[in-house]
C-alpha cells in the first residue's frame, strides 16, 4: 500500500511543476566563452557585449557605466577659430539594455549595451579661454567599463537594487581608440 501511495505523491508533484512551471533564480550566474566581453568604441560611446550563461529565466537588465577621457575643441563666439580645447576632466557616460525573459534560453543570452553619449558643448566651455566660446566634446579614450546584471525576480519590473545577479570590472591596458577594442588589451574581473 505504501508503494502506491508514494507513486501518486510523486506524480502529483510533477503534475503539479509541470502545470505551475516557476523560473528559477540565477544562482550561477557567470560570463561564458572564451571572449565573453567585447567592446567597441563608437567615438564618444561604448558599446559592451557580454554573453552570459547560469541565469534564472526572468526579466533581465544589463547597465553599463564607462569612464573616459575626453578630447575636445573650442570655438569663439564668432565660430571662426577652433584651437583644441585643454583635455577636459574625465567623464563617465551609462547605458541599459532590457532583455525579456523569453530571450534567455537555457540559462544562456548575450547583451549589447551602448552608453549614452557624454553631454556636448560643455556647459560654460570650463577649457576655453571664456564662458562666451563654445567647448563641444570631439572624442573619448575609455580607460574602464563596469557592467552589471539585474534579474526581476519579483516580476513587477523595478530590478531593485537586492536582484544584483553579476558585476563585472573591466580595465582597457590603454586608453581605447575608435573601432573594435582588442581583447588582448581588456581585463575583466567578476563579482
Amino acid at each position: 500500500m505504501r508503494k502506491p501511495l508514494r507513486l501518486v505523491a510523486t506524480a502529483t508533484v510533477l503534475v503539479a511543476a509541470a502545470a505551475f512551471p516557476a523560473a528559477t533564480l540565477a544562482v550561477n550566474a557567470h560570463l561564458k566563452g572564451k571572449n565573453p566581453v567585447l567592446f567597441v568604441d563608437n567615438g564618444l560611446t561604448l558599446t559592451a557585449t557580454a554573453s552570459y550563461a547560469g541565469l534564472g529565466n526572468f526579466d533581465t537588465l544589463q547597465n553599463v557605466s564607462a569612464s573616459a577621457q575626453p578630447t575636445s575643441n573650442c570655438a569663439n563666439p564668432s565660430g571662426a577659430n577652433q584651437p583644441p580645447g585643454h583635455n577636459p576632466a574625465a567623464v563617465t557616460v551609462t547605458g541599459s539594455t532590457a532583455v525579456p525573459a523569453g530571450a534567455i534560453k537555457n540559462g544562456n543570452v548575450s547583451i549589447a549595451t551602448t552608453t549614452n553619449p557624454p553631454v556636448t558643448p560643455i556647459p560654460g566651455a570650463p577649457d576655453c579661454p571664456n564662458p562666451q566660446w563654445t567647448e563641444s566634446i570631439t572624442d573619448m579614450a575609455f580607460t574602464s567599463a563596469t557592467i552589471t546584471l539585474f534579474q526581476d525576480s519579483n516580476g513587477n519590473g523595478t530590478f531593485e537594487p537586492g536582484e544584483l545577479v553579476l558585476t563585472v570590472n573591466c580595465t582597457f591596458s590603454s586608453p581605447t581608440s575608435n573601432g573594435p577594442v582588442p581583447t588582448s588589451g581588456v581585463t575583466c574581473t567578476t563579482a
